[in-house]
C-alpha cells in the first residue's frame, strides 16, 4: 500500500470542517461509551481523537502503515500486528474505503481477531436522506433531529477516484450489502446510524457474535 495524501492533507482548514469536528465528537463518544479499557485506533489522520482521549486518561495504542504520522506501530490493517483479543475496543474510521472492497472480509477479520469487545467503524453513506428537524421550545426546549433515507434512491456506479474505492450508497455497494458482508464475517450490528450535520458518515457499533468465538475467518 501507498499513501494517498501526504500527512498535510490531514491538517488543512479545509479538511477540518465544522462538521468533521461534529464526527469526532462521535467517534470519542463511541469509544468512551465502550467502557474502554484498552483501545486501539487504526488510521490516526491528524490524531484529535487519541490525542483528546489520552488526556481525558484513556489508555489508547495507535496503528496506521503510514510512518510520516508518527503512528505507536507501524502496520497494515490486514495484518494486524497484534495477539488475540488484545483489546476490548477497536476503532477504525473512515480509512476501509480506501482499500479495494474484495479486502473487506479480511479487514473485518483481523479487527475481529485482535478484538474481545466493541469494534468501531465509520464509512462513507452517499445515500440520499430528508432531513427533519423540529424544536419545541414550549415543550422545554424539546428537539427531533431525524434522517430519512430516500426510499427510491439510486446512486451512481463508484469507480475508484483516487482515494476511495467504494462508498455505500453507491449501486454497486448499498447498505443491505454491506451489513450482509459484516454479519457473514462472525460480527453483530449492535447499532448503526449516520450523523444528522455530516451524514456522509455512517457508524457502525458491532461485537463478535456467539458463533465468531468458535470459529477462524468469515464464513
Amino acid at each position: 500500500m501507498k499513501p494517498q495524501v501526504s500527512p498535510d492533507h490531514y491538517n488543512e482548514r479545509v479538511y477540518d470542517s465544522k462538521h468533521r469536528f461534529i464526527s469526532y465528537w462521535h467517534q470519542i463518544h463511541e469509544i468512551i461509551s465502550s467502557n474502554p479499557k484498552e483501545v486501539l485506533e487504526i488510521g490516526i489522520g491528524n490524531g484529535f481523537v487519541h490525542k483528546y482521549l489520552r488526556s481525558a486518561g484513556i489508555t489508547i495504542s495507535t496503528l496506521d502503515f503510514d510512518i510520516r504520522l508518527f503512528p505507536d506501530v507501524v502496520g497494515s490493517i490486514l495484518n494486524i500486528p497484534f495477539k488475540n483479543n488484545s483489546f476490548n475496543t477497536v476503532a477504525c474510521y473512515e480509512l476501509v474505503e480506501h482499500l479495494p472492497y474484495d479486502q473487506f472480509a479480511d479487514i473485518l477479520h483481523e479487527m475481529k481477531r485482535i478484538s474481545n469487545g466493541i469494534i468501531i467503524i465509520s464509512l462513507p453513506d452517499i445515500t440520499s436522506v430528508w432531513k427533519i428537524n423540529i424544536e419545541l421550545p414550549i415543550v422545554g426546549g424539546l428537539q427531533i433531529n431525524k434522517l430519512i433515507s430516500h426510499p427510491f434512491h439510486r446512486g451512481p456506479t463508484h469507480i475508484f477516484d483516487g482515494q476511495h474505492y467504494w462508498v455505500i450508497g453507491a449501486a454497486n455497494y448499498p447498505l443491505n450489502r454491506i451489513e450482509k458482508d459484516i454479519v457473514q464475517c462472525g460480527l453483530e450490528i449492535i447499532e448503526t446510524y449516520r450523523i444528522f450535520e455530516f451524514y456522509w458518515h455512517r457508524f457502525f457499533v458491532l461485537k463478535k457474535s456467539e458463533l465468531a468465538f468458535h470459529t477462524n475467518g468469515c464464513f
